[in-house]
């Protein structure tokens, strides 16, 4: 019986690189990824739930799910008050 071989996210990652349709699909969600990443740190760190946060800014708990989750296209108001909430900055760059 033949035995599966078995790769780790990075090993994939890696070797879809190498398409240039998946390196440009990789990099138009890497703005998104940042905020979901940045979101889910801070939290974390500050031991908040989702709930947790979503009180704090003023919102339902499946608007955070949608931004940690990157299925949303939030607004600067709402990253400001998530920010806020968060007792961090909101920095924007465009390179």
């Amino acid at each position: 019986m033949k035995q599966k071989k078995f790769y780790t996210h990075q090993q994939l990652h890696h070797e879809w690189m190498k398409d240039l349709e998946y390196q440009r699909e990789y990099q138009k969600l890497e703005p998104e990824f940042q905020i979901a990443r940045q979101i889910i740190e801070a939290r974390l760190k500050q031991k908040l739930s989702q709930q947790d946060l979503a009180k704090k800014v003023g919102t339902g708990q499946a608007v955070i799910s949608r931004l940690e989750g990157m299925n949303a296209k939030p607004s600067i108001s709402l990253l400001t008050r998530v920010a806020h909430a968060l007792n961090t900055k909101i920095n924007i760059t465009i390179q």
